[in-house]
């Protein structure tokens, strides 16, 4: 009741949109033990439900108001392999579960982590802690993701070799290739890195399994293998004129942009949005970086389309707390120069006569709902435009995983193409293989996977050894940072 809600604030657009680095500026101390003392300390702490990972954030929080950063940061990895990401990355449902969310702004949760594990590392801290005994067994984890970076250190714990295969030259997988460095400098990762590879895990990178090492092999080869490979089939927009040059997945925007500002050899043809007047369709997260990274490129003009109509900045009634609401969400990238447009649908790309892209047409859209039926979408007669672009980015999401390690195991794969796996202990069809992450739910958050990857770590620590010390959700680790 004594302190408002106060978060990060941000350097001037005109300044942050000049370059790829972070742009946040960092709070006083005294500013964030007020914020700690937001937090009420609950009864019945929701925001330990509303986190995938079960945070004992009530614990962390009352750490800091009391100056006890040390211990916040045991309490924080307790339950949070890689709170750095988290604390920069996640959506943060476990705001939108606070208690305090019910009547008055919630506690800044997410500002509160970030600072606790960057205090951590400045203060030494945070150190490698190889596993005091090894066993005999080998383990290889597919895709270095959260989530297979957390199932790695986890297992590594636990004292198994652990061996992580990427196929991209670098480890990270989207935290790497996927989120703009201006969210996420590549630095953090790598520091955080160092201490997995100092703990003891082997890093493979530029090794495809599925193609330079055939999945067979690599179950021979391992007492257990655990897939972390991602949801990376890209959702397409199959309309008129999609081949044309300049319609391009958002991922392979990213990708390549993110390569580039770390200086690595672009090999493909270089996207650009310099200069452009660039359309990003699709109003989710990807979205918002892609129009982040466009104005940071120099484009002549941003626009983001989504089929959805506009929500409200409140609540919606159907969503009660401490459920997560749909609500518009504004990012730092929105608010640097964008034009938003809802209840929009791209009915054809138009090109010029070399097939290049030189515009679009959209219809203006909105859903009908009757009572007891899925709402359907309907084209509102008379709203065409066609409007000018030469880049178009499709932040549409994905539709599900890879097939080629399933094919050659013969794992089942459900509807959606994700893996299918006992939801008890995150084991496939083929004994000793194992799925977590984007690969078995699908495409989610960070901090799901983050959570997965720790949930199938204990399942298959289990299946290795008997029985398990690693923990599930909510029951915290050993402290140690």
């Amino acid at each position: 009741m004594e302190y408002g809600r106060k978060v990060e604030s941000y350097a001037p657009v005109k300044e942050r949109v000049k370059h790829f680095k972070e742009f946040t500026i960092p709070m006083k101390e005294k500013e964030l033990k007020d914020q700690g003392a937001r937090c009420m300390d609950c009864g019945i702490p929701f925001c330990h439900s509303g986190c995938p990972l079960g945070n004992l954030i009530p614990d962390f929080n009352d750490a800091i108001y009391r100056g006890k950063w040390e211990k916040a940061a045991d309490i924080l990895h307790a339950t949070n392999n890689f709170p750095e990401f988290t604390g920069r990355l996640c959506p943060a449902p476990c705001e939108e579960a606070c208690v305090l969310g019910i009547n008055e702004d919630p506690v800044s949760i997410e500002n509160i982590e970030k600072n606790i594990v960057e205090t951590a590392f400045q203060k030494g801290w945070i150190r490698p802690e190889p596993p005091e005994q090894r066993t005999d067994k080998k383990v290889a984890v597919v895709g270095s993701g959260p989530a297979g970076l957390a199932a790695a250190q986890q297992l590594n714990r636990a004292g198994h070799q652990v061996t992580v295969f990427e196929r991209d030259e670098k480890p990270g997988g989207l935290l790497r290739y996927g989120i703009p460095d201006f969210k996420l400098e590549k630095q953090v990762i790598d520091r955080r890195l160092d201490i997995l590879k100092q703990e003891g895990i082997d890093f493979k990178c530029g090794v495809h399994i599925g193609v330079d090492i055939k999945a067979e092999k690599l179950k021979d080869d391992f007492d257990a293998v655990l897939l972390c490979g991602g949801a990376t089939v890209k959702r397409n927009l199959p309309i008129k004129g999609s081949d044309l040059k300049g319609v391009v997945q958002a991922m392979d925007f990213l990708s390549q942009n993110n390569k580039r500002v770390d200086g690595s050899t672009i090999t493909r043809e270089e996207i650009l949005a310099t200069k452009k007047d660039v359309i990003v369709i699709g109003g989710g997260d990807t979205g918002s970086d892609c129009i982040g990274t466009s104005f940071r490129q120099g484009a002549l003009s941003v626009s983001n389309f989504e089929i959805l109509g506009k929500p409200s900045l409140s609540r919606p009634n159907e969503q009660p707390w401490p459920f997560w609401p749909m609500r518009l969400r504004t990012s730092s990238s929105h608010k640097e120069g964008v034009e938003r447009y809802f209840s929009i649908s791209t009915k054809e790309f138009v090109g010029d006569d070399n097939g290049n892209l030189k515009g679009l047409i959209t219809v203006d859209v909105e859903w009908v709902k009757n009572p007891g039926e899925r709402p359907v979408l309907k084209e509102i007669a008379g709203t065409e435009k066609e409007w000018k672009c030469e880049l178009v980015l499709l932040a549409l999401g994905f539709t599900g995983s890879e097939s080629t390690i399933a094919d050659q195991l013969g794992l089942v794969m459900d509807l959606r193409t994700n893996i299918e796996a006992n939801t008890n202990n995150y084991q496939t069809n083929v004994p000793g293989v194992f799925v977590a992450g984007d690969q078995r739910r699908g495409q989610s958050l960070i901090v799901w996977a983050i959570s997965e990857g720790r949930q199938a770590a204990h399942h298959l620590d289990t299946h290795l050894m008997g029985s398990s010390n690693l923990p599930l959700k909510g029951e915290g680790d050993m402290p140690r940072i």
